[in-house]
Order: C-alpha cells, then structure tokens, then sequence
C-alpha cells in the first residue's frame, strides 16, 4: 500500500492542513503542510533527498543544537505535538485522577487500538499496549505452554532481555534452547534461512526470530523462515523493536503467530510505550504474564492488566501515529535507508575504515556499524562524542565490535556530513 493511500485511509475526514493543526506549532505546522504538499506529486527518490522538506520536519522535533544524536537505535526523541500531549494528557489526569484516568481517558484505548492496528495491518481484536518490546516478548516467552524437552531455536544476536527470557524458561522448565551464531552482515535469503532450518527438529515447538538486528542493523527474512517454521508446525516469534516504523511493512507481511515492540523507538511515541501481537487463535493458549480474570479467555486484553498505568503516555501515542502519518510509512523508510548509505558511502572508501552492515535496501535501514582499524569501538565513540559532540553507541558484544550509528527523519545530509568529516579526523585519513 502506497504512503499516500496508507495516509488517507488514516486520516479519514481530516484534511492534511487540520491534522497539521493539531499537530505543532502554527508556523511550523504551515511550513511542513506546504513542504509535503509541494513534494508528493515528485517522484520518492526525489522526495526523500529534498532537504527543504526534512528541515521542516526537523523543526517539528526539539533535538538538541549542541549534540547530535545518533543513537535513534535506543530510543528515539518526540517531536514537539508528542510532548505536549504527554503534559496535556497529565495536567488533566491530575486534576481528579481516578475520575478523568478511568472514565475519561481509558476509553481513548479503543478508538487507538484500532488506529495502531491499521498501520500495523492486523485487526484490533490482536494488538494490546504495554511498556515496551521486553514486556511484550517476555509476556509471549512467559505464556508459552512449553514442556521439558521442548525445544527454542534462536540467536546469540537476539536482545539481551530475551535471551535471558528464554534462559529463565530453560533453568525452569527443562526446555531445550538451540543457537544460531550468525556473522553478520549477510546478503543471501538462503544462507540466513539455512541457518535457523538446519536447527529445526521434531522436537523444535517455537523459533523466535529478531526482524532488525539492534547490534548492526541486518534485516532477517522473517516471513521466509515463518514459512518453513509453519510447514513443520513452528509457531514463530518475532521481535520487531528496531523494524516497527522504520521500515514499511505490516505484522501480516511475516507471518508470525507473535510479534513484540517499543512505540518509543521508531514511531517517537512516549517513552515507555509498546505493543504486543498475538495471532487471534493464538490469544486463548497464551497466559498472561500478569494475571487476568481468566487467563484463557480469547479477548486480547488479557494483557492489559497492568493496574494503574500512565494513561498520558498511552493516549499520547495517538499524536505520535498522527506525525509519522504525515510524513508517510514509504517516504520514511526510504530516508532513512537513503541517511544510512549517505555516511557509509562516504567513508566506506577509507583504507581504515569499514562498515559492518549491509547497504543493500533489503537487508538494512537506517542503522550501521563503524568500524576504525586499530582503534576500539569505545575510543571511537569516546572520539565522536568528546571531541565532535556526536552521541552514537559503542559495541563489543560476541561478535561485533564498532560504533553503532543511527540516524532518524529530524537528520539531515549536512549533518551527516559533520560525522563524515569527524570519522575522517579520527581515522587519520
């Protein structure tokens, strides 16, 4: 689905001037209005290189002028309308908090349950918000009826919090977990299939599969091993922390049976707000991970008793679904793969330098590895940030070693730039 039928279909009624209007600023809500006005009849190679229009959306954000991020891999800023609903939400909520929380603002969750379910490209009666991609996956790992002898294929590139995760259930529950050692990056379906394939047996129940890899940045084919998962009757896990917003894709693309996010990543929701997938006639056999009234119960909101939550942080992501609406699900991930490839071009040519992840569109997006002969990824990082105020993230995690560097849509080429130049000072070259 195209970004501009996928916009319309979201915005219903609104035109693209009054979603703007609720959005940001007066003048910058008319700035961005005219700039994506001016550029959707281009052609999207056109328009993810037009720096007039990414300057407005910058404007829309408050991002420091001092540092320039690019750790948008841990979590990514709000743009401005996000932060105000987040106050908004919370002034209101203050001023009789079990009156305006529970009967005013929880009945917000619906009408947002069934707008993040269209972007995500499932139904409503599938999705429920929690805190982040951790709680979501560990509710899936927790509340799978496994058995001792059971066995897990994975990733010893998978997220920490998840690999612990299953580490518990194999302490606890005598079930067998069966790693991929993957170097990465790698070009080739095939190859990447084969590696998770050759570890299915019989006795293989659950492959959880990360679709962007948080250390470098490679994309999995996760509906190719889903495919060969389900032939065998492997349910599949995914998690979707670094690819949900970033690259354009919806839930039912990968065919999972559970998929697990942090709206506080790509789509700069607020901070501490995720989502959780469950394939409809998964919900019932998965137990909570807190208890519900009847934890086989086929409703989705089983997962959604949480108590008292920050109901100011959940409505909020409403704007946040608003702003990447307006800046469109296609136009985005082909900037961000576009910034991606920018820097990595440009210093890839360096004898010294080398770039650990994949430039190819099909397997990356806007995350990379910087890799300096000789120098270890902590003083490079130390480097970037102390002697050119660029805030990026070092690796040295089993086998990738480098600087994590990742921009996001309020980055521009002439800051890319900047860090081109500052990699080239430190590399000597």
């Amino acid at each position: 689905m195209n970004q501009r039928r996928r916009f319309l279909r979201n915005a219903g009624a609104y035109s693209l001037s009054a979603i703007a209007g609720r959005l940001i600023l007066p003048e910058v809500a008319n700035d961005l209005v005219h700039h994506v006005r001016r550029i959707e009849s281009m052609p999207l190679d056109t328009q993810i290189k037009d720096e007039a229009f990414w300057e407005s959306v910058k404007q829309a954000y408050t991002v420091s002028p001092t540092i320039m991020n690019l750790n948008n891999g841990g979590v990514s800023p709000q743009p401005r309308v996000v932060q105000e609903a987040v106050e908004r939400y919370n002034k209101l909520s203050n001023e009789a908090p079990s009156y305006y929380m529970w009967r005013i603002l929880d009945k917000g969750r619906e009408p947002l349950r069934s707008r993040v379910a269209d972007l995500a490209g499932c139904s409503a009666e599938e999705i429920a918000f929690n805190r982040n991609t951790s709680e979501a996956l560990e509710t899936i790992i927790f509340g799978l009826r496994l058995e001792a002898g059971d066995e897990v294929v994975l990733s010893k590139l998978d997220y920490p919090n998840m690999m612990n995760a299953w580490r518990q259930r194999e302490h606890r529950d005598g079930i067998v977990l069966k790693w991929i050692e993957p170097e990465f990056p790698m070009e080739s379906d095939e190859e990447i299939i084969r590696l998770y394939t050759d570890q299915f047996t019989d006795k293989t129940r659950i492959v959880h599969l990360t679709h962007m890899v948080n250390w470098m940045g490679q994309v999995i084919p996760v509906k190719k091993i889903a495919d060969a998962a389900h032939e065998r009757g492997i349910e599949v896990v995914v998690d979707g922390a670094h690819s949900f917003a970033h690259l354009d894709f919806e839930i039912r693309d990968l065919n999972c049976d559970y998929f697990g996010t942090s709206l506080h990543k790509w789509l700069c929701a607020p901070f501490g707000s995720g989502l959780i997938y469950v394939r409809k006639e998964k919900i019932k056999s998965l137990y909570p991970l807190l208890a519900a009234p009847d934890p086989e119960e086929e409703d989705i909101r089983k997962f959604e008793h949480l108590g008292t939550r920050s109901f100011a942080i959940e409505q909020a992501i409403g704007q946040a679904l608003d702003f990447h609406l307006m800046i469109g699900p296609e136009r985005k991930a082909e900037r961000l793969w576009m910034l991606k490839n920018y820097w990595c071009e440009r210093v890839s040519e360096l004898n010294n330098v080398s770039i650990g992840t994949s430039l190819n569109r099909d397997y990356g997006g806007a995350i990379a590895l910087l890799r300096i002969e000789g120098q270890s990824p902590q003083d490079v990082g130390n480097a970037l940030m102390n002697d050119h105020g660029i805030h990026t993230v070092s690796i040295d995690y089993f086998n990738v070693q480098g600087v994590r560097i990742t921009p996001n849509v309020y980055t521009l080429t002439s800051d890319l730039d900047r860090l081109v130049g500052a990699i080239k000072e430190i590399a000597g070259a």
